[in-house]
């Protein structure tokens, strides 16, 4: 099923052919959309996940707590940060509320992509990587919000049970 969306009339338009129609293809297909959602999801999951652990494996919690110092953050933020990519990854890579998820994971990206990447200019090749990679995974975030679960996810199973 496709769902085609088309200006409506405004009731204030006199004459009708000044009114533009913007979207007059199919925009949405409703057979796919699921599954873009989830690739969306398990790519956002993946991100996630791997960069938490890279903080708990690779730079460790206390040499990432002082990183956090270095940039401004307090470091032990490096603990609670860690534990929401660590946990929210694993959850997105599920299905799990993805929605409420990723809105929790937002914040995050921000911070991230403000306060550390902000003054290393727009590319992400720049010493200490620009804004571009993590303004980017925050939009991506974002719109994981507005899309929802998609296929196969863990929530749907259980809203499916009740």
């Amino acid at each position: 099923m496709k769902v085609t969306v088309r200006d409506l009339p405004n009731a204030q338009d006199t004459n009708p052919r000044q009114r533009q129609v913007r979207l007059a293809k199919p925009t949405i297909d409703l057979n796919t959309a699921p599954y873009a959602i989830l690739l969306m999801r398990v790519s956002l999951g993946v991100l996630f996940l791997s960069h938490g652990l890279l903080k708990v494996f690779v730079f460790t919690l206390p040499g990432t707590a002082q990183f956090f110092g270095s940039v401004g953050l307090p470091g032990f933020m490096a603990y609670p940060v860690t534990f929401l990519e660590v946990f929210g990854g694993i959850a997105l890579l599920l299905g799990f509320y993805s929605r409420w998820v990723a809105i929790a994971l937002f914040p995050v990206l921000l911070v991230a992509t403000f306060q550390v990447h902000w003054a290393n200019g727009w590319l992400f090749t720049n010493e200490n990587g620009g804004w571009e990679f993590p303004a980017f995974f925050a939009i991506a975030t974002l719109v994981q919000f507005l899309l929802g679960d998609g296929a196969y996810a863990l929530s749907t199973r259980l809203r499916q049970r009740q």
